[in-house]
């Protein structure tokens, strides 16, 4: 497949017209219409239903349509990027990090890291605990804030925090008055775990929190993302365990319950690669350390 295809395939899609999308290509009808069969064979899907004179999107090519629209926006953001980083001179410094850093001390330390001054790009990519440590030794990011610790040779690791974990039930649940429940109310409770691939993930950490204590957790979803493990929830399909800073987030149909098990914590890891060559990992990682003092300073009082 190839990005000539794509561009191709989504001009057809605009215009619903194989005659009006060549003129707007600048290309003969015959060879565009050869490369979007060519590209429906390699799918192993059917794009388009030909009716007559007539062409309109299956549901697969509007699927697909929307999709691929949304990669040609991210790699003509990445291609400007690109020339900005060129042009300016600065240096780039990835990060990479779970989804649930962003409800407190993510976007504390991104604010510090801005004041700060740093002479380079800073790019943030959402990435699950073990994509970070790919992206680390590909060097695709400098350093990472997950919520499991991994061991690589190659990766150093520090805890920055142990956040407290909390029940989240539906509004409607039985529980939902308590002001903290203990792990004898919740151990025989149905489930949604997060996320579901790859693993291991923060999933088998909360897994193993109740493994520790002879119970076996009753796993009746599991979901990709927070967002969708807290949006079944409140679908009222089961129960989940997030970290506490995500009560901060505003719903009617959620309820979060603080746990009583001191234990029951979920660690921020910081990693980076050891042998990293960027020179503002020193600095990004003593303001880290900073960021979560400050931080379990706070969440003491």
């Amino acid at each position: 497949m190839e990005m000539r295809q794509i561009r191709y395939f989504q001009c057809v899609a605009q215009e619903l017209s194989f005659t009006k999308a060549a003129l707007r290509l600048h290309i003969a009808q015959p060879p565009l219409s050869r490369q979007i069969r060519q590209l429906e064979e390699e799918l192993g899907v059917q794009l388009f239903e030909r009716l007559g004179r007539s062409i309109r999107l299956t549901d697969a090519g509007k699927f697909f349509f929307d999709k691929t629209m949304q990669l040609s926006a991210r790699l003509n953001d990445v291609v400007t990027a690109t020339r900005r980083i060129a042009e300016s001179g600065k240096k780039w410094f990835g990060i990479g990090f779970v989804p649930s850093i962003m409800y407190g001390f993510g976007p504390t330390l991104f604010r510090k890291m801005r004041a700060l001054g740093l002479q380079a790009e800073i790019g943030l990519s959402e990435m699950t605990t073990v994509e970070q440590l790919k992206a680390l030794r590909a060097g695709q990011i400098d350093i990472g804030f997950g919520r499991i610790t991994l061991d690589d040779p190659h990766i150093a690791g520090l805890t920055l925090l142990q956040e407290p974990l909390v029940l989240a039930v539906p509004a409607q649940h039985p529980l939902a008055a308590r002001h903290q429940v203990l792990l004898g109310d919740i151990v025989a409770l149905s489930y949604v775990l997060y996320p579901a691939k790859p693993r291991p993930s923060y999933a088998d950490h909360v897994i193993g929190l109740f493994e520790q204590r002879g119970h076996r957790l009753s796993v009746v979803f599991e979901a990709n993302e927070m967002q969708t493990a807290i949006g079944l929830v409140a679908a009222g399909l089961g129960v989940t365990l997030v970290p506490s800073a995500v009560t901060r987030m505003q719903r009617d149909d959620v309820v979060f319950i603080p746990l009583n098990e001191p234990d029951f914590t979920s660690p921020i890891v910081m990693s980076w690669l050891k042998d990293s060559g960027s020179p503002f990992l020193e600095d990004v990682v003593a303001l880290a350390r900073q960021t979560a003092k400050e931080a379990a300073v706070t969440t003491r009082k």
